[in-house]
């Protein structure tokens, strides 16, 4: 269940509240008359189905009470209460399916803006992963993919695409950009620093590497893997199984590749530089193609299956809201 508050202007809370009582998998609707100082109006609460939360939030939007008043969505981890058990069974779907759009957009937002934080956890990834390719260790090359936080701009360039969000798909290529760019150069740096210290050596990139070799070797299974992990990324999104994330994170090689390409370039290797430059574009490529397919089936999906009961029966119907994207 989630929790709804909104401020709504006293001449628009008579329609928030007939639009809550005609909503399939409401319930505890709580009315507060002047409550609210600033902005002024009326205290609105109710409790709602995660599956019916994007239709009543699209509909709050129509509304303007976004902009005249405001809404806030928390989520409930207890609810003890007959009408809330019953307000879920009668959402249509199960919560795990369903995807709030709106939150969607606001989190891939967060992760995918560009900030010093964002741009240190990239360069610290791969100059992590840098030591893991010069000494051919398969761990290093793990926890660099597990720290690297490459995956926030890949999915906001996914999300802004299927959402027609210009400006969000616009900032997440640009995050994605600066990072790896910033990234890449730091990691050359670094290199070459290592290397005067003696404790990188060329010999070390060139000598076989059976356990990171792949990373500039790019062949079919890499664009498979990064098809994959653009699948189950936008799946532990739009499901709030946020843990699942981390398998994606240490399933395709973007930093390793980066860190790779990085080293080779300190040292004028451009065979691996621009293999491993490929392989990077390979993973990128695959993961924006699958996750944008992705969201696309699951919105088409969740429209079809939100279509068959979404008013309480009974109910009058009334205007739908705007919907986003398409």
């Amino acid at each position: 269940m989630l929790h709804l508050r909104m401020i709504t202007p006293h001449h628009l809370t008579e329609r928030v509240v007939a639009l809550i009582d005609r909503t399939v998998g409401t319930t505890h609707l709580v009315v507060l008359t002047g409550a609210a100082r600033d902005p002024e109006g009326d205290l609105v609460l109710c409790d709602v189905a995660r599956e019916a939360a994007d239709e009543l939030l699209q509909e709050m939007r129509s509304l303007g009470i976004g902009e005249s008043g405001s809404i806030a969505v928390e989520h409930i981890d207890l609810s003890i209460s007959r009408r809330a058990d019953a307000a879920e069974r009668e959402a249509p779907g199960e919560a795990a399916d369903a995807v709030i759009w709106e939150q969607l957009a606001e989190s891939t937002h967060e992760e995918s803006t560009l900030t010093i934080t964002y741009c240190a956890f990239m360069i610290v990834a791969t100059m992590i992963a840098a030591c893991g390719v010069v000494l051919d260790n398969a761990i290093l090359i793990v926890g660099a993919m597990a720290v690297g936080p490459e995956f926030g701009p890949l999915a906001g360039i996914c999300t802004g695409l299927v959402l027609r969000e210009r400006r969000l798909a616009g900032r997440s290529l640009l995050a994605l950009f600066v990072g790896f760019t910033a990234a890449i150069v730091a990691t050359t740096v670094f290199s070459l620093g290592m290397t005067a210290l003696g404790l990188f050596q060329e010999g070390m990139l060139e000598n076989p590497r059976p356990n990171t070799s792949f990373i500039w070797q790019p062949d079919p299974f890499s664009f498979v893997v990064a098809l994959l992990a653009g699948v189950a990324g936008m799946l532990s999104l739009t499901s709030a199984k946020a843990g699942a994330l981390v398998g994606v994170a240490i399933s395709v090689t973007t930093v390793p590749a980066g860190a790779n390409a990085a080293v080779a370039l300190s040292y004028g290797d451009f065979s691996q530089m621009w293999g491993s430059g490929a392989q990077l574009a390979l993973n990128l490529g695959g993961i924006i193609l699958a996750g944008t397919v992705t969201l696309v089936c699951w919105k088409l999906l969740w429209r079809t299956q939100q279509g068959r009961m979404l008013r309480k029966p009974g109910a009058p119907h009334g205007p739908g809201g705007a919907r986003r994207g398409f």
